[in-house]
């Protein structure tokens, strides 16, 4: 099956980051448009994160976010529920 084909990726989007600034996270769409990413409180307050949210944005890869609450997905376009 075709990951287009997949009914239940049509709620994730390819982005982008673009801007990586304490506590925002910035990203385009695959679609052009800028988002502010919604960060959880723990995501806000982890040292890591931040640390791997800047080395995504300097490698420039496409990550999956929620279309609708612009929020990082832990699971990718292969996501399956069971």
């Amino acid at each position: 099956m075709l990951i287009d084909d997949n009914p239940q990726i049509k709620s994730i989007t390819p982005a982008q980051i673009t801007k990586v600034f304490y506590p925002y996270v910035i990203a385009k769409t695959e679609a052009g448009s800028y988002v502010n990413i919604n960060l959880s409180d723990q995501e806000r307050h982890d040292p890591l994160f931040w640390e791997s949210i800047t080395n995504i944005a300097k490698a420039k890869l496409w990550i999956p976010i929620g279309e609708k609450f612009h929020q990082l997905l832990s699971y990718d376009w292969t996501y399956s529920a069971v």
